[in-house]
């Protein structure tokens, strides 16, 4: 059995991990979620906006990375919509324009928000820092019009709305560097608030930026999504990817465990057999 297990074939590994993933997606196995102080901290100073209230979600991230952004920005714009907090839409990454305009109006259908009074969507410009910086002087001098093409000023929601003044937050759900720029450009020097929902990979570095308050809250990856999903009693993709995740992870474990318990055993009786014949001998 030992040697079974010193010796087990990968192809069973991975056939386990495929199964690791794919039961707890197709039944209804939830996991107990315990709320975290950083993701808590970002739902309560949104649930504490009065309605009409603005935020502006950056969608700062590709296809490939989009599983654990997207639920995140599911979660926050059904809050905000329930709310009666409006939502500007913006990215720094030119690949995100389609996926934000295809989450933004699948939410808004769901919960009944009407385009131009409710959301809107900005969409891309390039030029990561002037944009940054030229939306707190003047949105309208960087976002001319809007995704479709709309004239802002033509925009009901954007009419008393200039620049970062008149923004109560800007969440940054991103999988790589844009939170930090956020934080130089637009916290530093134009003092908005600023929270991030970020990929499992990077969220380490985010912690020194909730230390100092330049960051008033935090989701860490399918875990942060999770547990926004049941703040506001909605559980969706975040719920199924941690899950989902933390029945490979179990898997893994386990594994390393039984293959560290087998090699030292293994390597036990090595020594034992080794002793007696020279004792034999």
């Amino acid at each position: 059995m030992l040697e079974k297990l010193m010796n087990i074939d990968r192809r069973i590994i991975f056939i386990a991990i495929a199964l690791s993933v794919i039961i707890p997606t197709l039944l209804p196995v939830n996991l107990p979620i315990t709320g975290s102080e950083p993701t808590q901290k970002l739902y309560d100073y949104i649930d504490a906006l009065p309605p009409g209230s603005t935020i502006m979600l950056a969608f700062d991230y590709g296809p490939s990375s989009l599983a654990e952004p997207a639920p995140m920005a599911e979660a926050v714009m059904k809050h905000c919509f329930d709310k009666g907090v409006r939502i500007i839409g913006v990215t720094l990454i030119v690949d995100a324009v389609t996926l934000a305009d295809k989450l933004m109006q699948k939410v808004s259908e769901e919960k009944g928000a009407v385009y131009g009074k409710d959301y809107v969507l900005l969409g891309f410009r390039p030029g990561v820092t002037q944009v940054i910086l030229g939306m707190g002087t003047e949105i309208a001098g960087v976002f001319e019009s809007d995704y479709t093409g709309k004239p802002l000023s033509e925009i009901p929601m954007m009419a008393n709305i200039t620049n970062y003044d008149q923004i109560d937050l800007l969440l940054d759900l991103s999988a790589g560097s844009t939170v930090e720029i956020w934080i130089t450009y637009a916290n530093v020097k134009y003092g908005l608030q600023i929270a991030a929902g970020v990929t499992g990979v990077i969220v380490s570095q985010m912690y020194p930026y909730l230390q100092t308050g330049q960051l008033v809250g935090l989701m860490p990856g399918f875990l942060g999504a999770a547990e926004y999903e049941k703040l506001i009693n909605a559980p969706a993709k975040g719920t199924e990817g941690i899950n989902t995740e933390s029945f490979a992870h179990l898997l893994i474990v386990g594994l390393v465990i039984m293959s560290n318990i087998a090699f030292f055993v293994h390597q036990r009786q090595s020594v034992g057999a080794s002793s007696r014949s020279q004792r034999e001998e």
